[in-house]
């Protein structure tokens, strides 16, 4: 049974619950055939994996017992809901019809996380590794904190400086990669940190540390990252004080049982959208699906490059705005600029958003994306790689990426990628056999249910 098939209703349980690893991921090879007709219809892709992960975490954080739903099942959220049942929260959700998750999940709201007896192992997912040192500095507990061999590759020294300057500890001292531990302390001085990056994995980690410590917090960062904490936290009853580039909290404050109902997730949105620019004919709308602007960046991109998107406010879930984008395919598309203040808003969809330009007419740049290397994968180099196995000339200067588009692009026959392991990259060179007019192969394909394990039955579904 795979990872993603178990069960997820849980008892209370102090032991650490190993999560699905690349390291044990299928060296299979999966060929995708060109679809038979364009894509067409209404869809709605899974809940938003950034508020999924948050909303199991915040809960588990909290007094009582939270209804979440709407929850992205997929190995990186697994992870989450792993590690909090590790640190003795009660989880009881269930898979829905839809795929998703709903269920209740009772915090260890003032008695803190319990000492679990081994390592949390995080698999793949560095939202729920860098998010844990945050929710686990404030207590005076030592944990070992570990993940596959991507995540064992990935930076970590970012979080655990900031969280030191507060008065946790990490071992081995100045670590810069997992496995590590860290030892929390009730005894956190606030801080004003400045970020170096526009990171919101890195200012939520401060801000559920901050809320706990004495002082007021803040974290500055050179661009607005990704809002949702600011957006959850009031609804667990921590008040925040946001604009955009800067957030903080004051200590002392305590998290109350919240009702969570999760949206669709943008960055799975993305791949639907540009498949759909990418096939002639193609007219689709993605519904349910969170417009929070600092997700949405993509969208903007797409329609610089001349691509048909619209997206029209339907509602809320929560203080998340959702709503529905279609996405209608267009003969020319142009080259764009996509400049450093945007990146924080789009950094998970340029794998795509550098196919899309690999189809348009002039070069493309996207600025200062340098944080790609240090992702899942190197996927800078990766992306010039794969781009070039398409006959396009795309190159890295400095942290820009460069990418010289063909119009009329046809992709020669017999294509092979290789997916490193990343659900991005796997999802992207898919649309190459998609969207294109000969079958590509793809190892390790199956990487896609890191954030979307319905991907490919979804896709077909919209071109029957």
């Amino acid at each position: 049974m795979s990872t993603n098939d178990q069960p997820v209703s849980t008892a209370r349980s102090d032991a650490a619950v190993p999560c699905a690893s690349s390291d044990a991921a299928t060296e299979q090879t999966t060929l995708i055939e060109p679809l038979a007709r364009p894509l067409t219809g209404a869809v709605r892709v899974p809940g938003d994996k950034s508020i999924s992960h948050r909303s199991v975490l915040f809960s588990a954080m909290a007094e009582g017992t939270s209804h979440v739903s709407g929850v992205l099942d997929s190995a990186d959220v697994r992870s989450s809901i792993g590690a909090v049942r590790a640190l003795g929260a009660e989880v009881n959700v269930e898979k829905q019809p839809d795929g998703s998750l709903t269920g209740d999940i009772r915090g260890w709201g003032s008695a803190g996380p319990s000492q679990p007896t081994g390592a949390i192992d995080c698999g793949n997912s560095g939202t729920t590794v860098r998010l844990l040192m945050g929710v686990l500095a404030p207590w005076d507990i030592t944990v070992e904190l570990t993940g596959d061999a991507s995540l064992r590759r990935r930076p970590m020294r970012r979080i655990a400086a900031p969280l030191e300057m507060m008065g946790a500890r990490f071992a081995p001292e100045g670590a810069t990669t997992l496995p590590l531990s860290i030892s929390g302390t009730r005894d956190l001085a606030a801080i004003s940190y400045d970020s170096p990056i526009a990171s919101a994995q890195l200012k939520t980690a401060i801000l559920l540390a901050g809320i706990f410590a004495s002082g007021t917090t803040g974290v500055y960062e050179p661009a607005p990252s990704r809002n949702h904490t600011e957006l959850m936290l009031p609804g667990f009853g921590v008040a925040v004080e946001s604009a955009p580039g800067e957030a903080f909290v004051r200590g002392g404050q305590s998290f109350h049982a919240c009702d969570v109902d999760v949206p669709g997730d943008p960055s799975s949105a993305a791949f639907m959208a540009c498949a759909a620019a990418l096939r002639p004919g193609s007219s689709i709308d993605i519904e349910n699906v969170s417009l929070n602007e600092a997700r949405i960046g993509f969208v903007r991109v797409l329609e610089r490059m001349g691509a048909a998107i619209s997206v029209k406010p339907t509602g809320s879930a929560g203080e998340e705005p959702c709503g529905t984008i279609s996405v209608s395919h267009v003969e020319h598309l142009r080259a764009c600029e996509v400049m450093g203040r945007e990146i924080a808003s789009l950094v998970d969809e340029i794998p795509v958003l550098a196919l899309v330009a690999a189809h348009a007419e002039g070069t493309t740049v996207f600025h200062e994306v340098g944080e790609l290397r240090v992702k899942e994968t190197d996927r800078l180099a990766a992306i010039v790689e794969g781009l070039g196995k398409l006959g396009v000339h795309a190159w890295a200067e400095g942290d820009d990426l460069h990418i010289e588009g063909v119009p009329g692009l046809v992709a020669p026959a017999g294509l092979a990628f290789d997916s490193l392991g990343d659900h991005r990259l796997a999802m992207t060179w898919s649309l190459v056999g998609f969207t294109g007019t000969h079958p590509v192969s793809i190892r390790d394909f199956e990487a896609v249910r890191v954030s979307y394990p319905g991907f490919r039955a979804d896709i077909e579904r919209l071109a029957k």
